[in-house]
């Protein structure tokens, strides 16, 4: 697989407007996969949307979102750029990449993601929608609850769960981007030379690829949403004592909870964003 030159420009403004665009359209699916995940009852998928309507109104469905969009536009942009960044190093001198330090390069993009834009988003994502499911919410958006959390807990309060969040960010990456490529590659295999894959055939590509990574991935995630609730710290010591808790305490199939909207959602993001991504780099490339 030719490691193809991209400039870090093009593949961050590409990324970044993938990844909005993704976040607004797939919310609902994410806000309703972070609520199943938290502490206590367990809630269905369709409970939830109706509580959530029926208390909130639609607008309720869309709690936390500019937190996400703002966040996954970044991420985003700084996952593409880092990939094809570390996709470059890692090639041979032919410029070809194997799956293998594909994978790699997947992983490397992941973690940087996390630490310079997952994490804050998520964190301040999930408190929000936390906040929001209480009678009296004490945050007024974006801002007001960014502000709160760092007043009331420091900068560490928007960094909560940044072990878990880097260790799904980067499987999140590197499943991602290893199963696209290699389809990918597969797929250009049976087509004429010069020939460009079609945009459904990319999308197909890009909503197997998350299809792959959510079932891959699910236990990081449910632990990094009950590390980034309001309770969090008064419930858990740090990563590995929640998942000892969930897994003595609830079973092991509550680390596959949300698997449903978070898999509408992955697949759908996939789908969206390489898509997107894929017409844009033609256009400004």
């Amino acid at each position: 697989m030719a490691a193809k030159k991209e400039k870090p420009i093009h593949s961050l403004f590409a990324g970044a407007t993938a990844g909005a665009i993704e976040a607004f359209v797939t919310y609902p699916t994410e806000f309703v996969k972070t609520r199943s995940q938290f502490g206590g009852k367990k809630e269905g998928p369709i409970a939830i949307i109706k509580d959530t309507v029926r208390t909130k109104g639609i607008t309720g469905l869309y709690s936390g979102c500019t937190a996400l969009v703002v966040g996954n536009s970044l991420k985003a942009g700084v996952r593409f750029v880092t990939y094809d960044y570390f996709k470059k190093k890692l090639a041979d001198k032919d410029g070809k990449i194997s799956p293998s330090r594909s994978l790699l390069a997947g992983l490397g993009a992941g973690m940087t993601e996390a630490v310079f834009a997952v994490t804050p988003s998520e964190t301040i994502k999930t408190k929000l929608i936390d906040d929001a499911k209480r009678p009296n919410p004490q945050y007024r958006g974006l801002v007001h609850g960014t502000v709160s959390i760092v007043k009331q807990e420091g900068i560490s309060g928007i960094y909560r769960g940044l072990f878990p969040v880097m260790m799904r960010q980067g499987a999140n990456s590197a499943v991602r981007f290893t199963t696209y490529a290699t389809l990918k590659q597969f797929v250009q295999g049976t087509m004429r030379p010069g020939q460009q894959l079609p945009s459904a055939f990319t999308f197909a590509i890009g909503g197997i690829a998350g299809l792959v990574t959510v079932y891959t991935t699910m236990p990081l995630d449910v632990i990094k949403t009950r590390m980034q609730t309001l309770e969090a710290r008064a419930q858990y010591r740090n990563s590995f004592h929640c998942a000892y808790r969930i897994f003595t305490e609830e079973g092991i199939l509550r680390f596959w909870t949300g698997t449903t909207p978070r898999l509408a959602r992955l697949v759908l993001s996939g789908g969206i964003v390489f898509t997107i991504y894929e017409n844009i780099m033609k256009v400004i490339s």
